[in-house]
């Protein structure tokens, strides 16, 4: 008996893993008796949540990039940067490891967090014809992205600190600080409402190529 029959038996009895210690136990019951963790059935509509939020987070991309990230002011001169011209004027600077870092973590990061997500939405949504390690690889890199997301907005935090260290520039976050911020949030949101137990079932379709 394949495992997607096995478990579509396990549904239309009302059994599921816990996803925590992956004890198979009834949804009913509510909670897991091995380690205390809330258990529910294949929640179809995380799909849809996570690409509302993720959409959102793609707009939202716009204006972080756009509009300026940070406001710096010194003996009345205002300096206005988005994240390009502020990257720009690190490269002037001679601060080419601080810059790389800043692409990184607030341009890089973000985006294909994004477009990982999409791809593998989109997987699950349309059943694409995407082999199953082709599946698995994106799924851990999308994994591991998610273990930096919070990098973005420390090496911003960091890059400000050590401007108003100087004593010669005083910078503030400014519009585009917070859109950027939400990006971040929408993106672990839109991952962390997704029942993953949905890419198992597509990986264990019977026709899914290998």
């Amino acid at each position: 008996m394949s495992k997607q029959v096995q478990s579509a038996q396990g549904e239309a009895l009302g059994l599921t893993n816990c996803p925590t210690c992956k004890f198979l136990c009834h949804v009913e019951q509510g909670t897991c008796p091995r380690c205390g963790q809330p258990v529910q059935s294949r929640d179809r509509t995380s799909v849809q949540k996570s690409w509302a939020l993720l959409i959102t987070a793609a707009i939202l991309l716009f204006p972080a990039n756009l509009y300026p990230i940070t406001i710096m002011t010194s003996q009345g001169q205002v300096r206005q940067d988005t994240i390009l011209s502020g990257i720009s004027h690190l490269v002037h600077l001679d601060l080419l490891p601080i810059a790389i870092i800043l692409f990184t973590a607030s341009i890089l990061v973000p985006m294909l967090k994004i477009f990982g997500l999409a791809l593998y939405l989109t997987a699950i949504s349309y059943r694409l014809p995407i082999s199953k390690k082709t599946l698995m690889t994106g799924f851990h890199i999308i994994e591991w992205i998610g273990r930096w997301s919070m990098l973005d907005l420390f090496v911003i935090s960091i890059t400000a600190a050590l401007i108003n260290m100087g004593q010669i520039w005083d910078a503030k976050p400014a519009p585009a600080a917070t859109a950027f911020a939400l990006v971040i949030l929408l993106t672990q949101l839109a991952a962390k409402v997704l029942d993953t137990r949905l890419l198992w079932d597509r990986l264990e379709s019977k026709d899914d190529t290998n």
